[in-house]
């Protein structure tokens, strides 16, 4: 049996990740693929418990101890969901993975890439992502979408904009890494057009 697929959807708050997930989801299973979609951090009970303490916008969490929760939920959810799933051969979709660390933690909190890579890489092993689908947008946009949401703003969004600007900045030093596994998508067009760039970039693995 052909291991499955580890297609991961990151950018910052406010880009579509959400929508692409789902409309992802939906056209790969109109392609006779077994797909999952599974949200980050949680996914499974455990790390669903660490995302409660890392969303929580009452609680202090020293940035140390945010990158370690997330790495540890990370760890949880490549255990108990995604290394059994891509072994039976099925997909999953991430709305969220080791990039958003390298980016929000590593960048935006400063602890810098390479050490918070260094906790994501015990976290994940051999969980790496086949693709990752990098949604850019304006930071002063993006944050414009997150504040009209309904839900109260977590821990990270309540962020300044210098945070979201490394953060962005981070990102686009990833991609420049490594282009072939990390492809840039324009997330202010619209959602039709950013389902089909996403479809095109992930041709080659279909």
């Amino acid at each position: 049996m052909n291991r499955g697929r580890l297609i991961t959807i990151e950018g910052i708050d406010g880009a579509g990740k959400t929508t692409l997930a789902a409309g992802l989801l939906e056209a790969l299973l109109a392609r006779g693929i077994e797909v999952e979609l599974l949200r980050e951090p949680g996914g499974v009970p455990a790390a669903e418990r660490i995302r409660e303490l890392v969303m929580d916008p009452n609680l202090h969490v020293a940035a140390r101890t945010e990158a370690l929760l997330y790495a540890g939920a990370r760890a949880q959810l490549v255990e108990e969901a995604i290394e059994p799933r891509l072994s039976r051969g099925t997909w999953l979709l991430l709305d969220r993975f080791i990039d958003s660390s390298l980016a929000y933690q590593g960048a935006g909190r400063r602890l810098g890439i390479d050490a918070v890579r260094a906790i994501n890489e015990f976290a994940i092993r051999t969980a790496w992502p086949d693709r990752t689908l990098l949604l850019l947008i304006d930071p002063r946009l993006g944050r414009s979408r997150s504040r009209s949401r309904t839900a109260a703003p977590d821990r990270l969004e309540r962020e300044r904009d210098d945070f979201f600007e490394r953060t962005v900045h981070a990102y686009l030093e990833l991609w420049s890494q490594d282009p072939e596994r990390i492809r840039k998508i324009d997330a202010g067009d619209p959602p039709e057009e950013v389902l089909a760039a996403a479809l095109r970039e992930l041709a080659d693995l279909l």
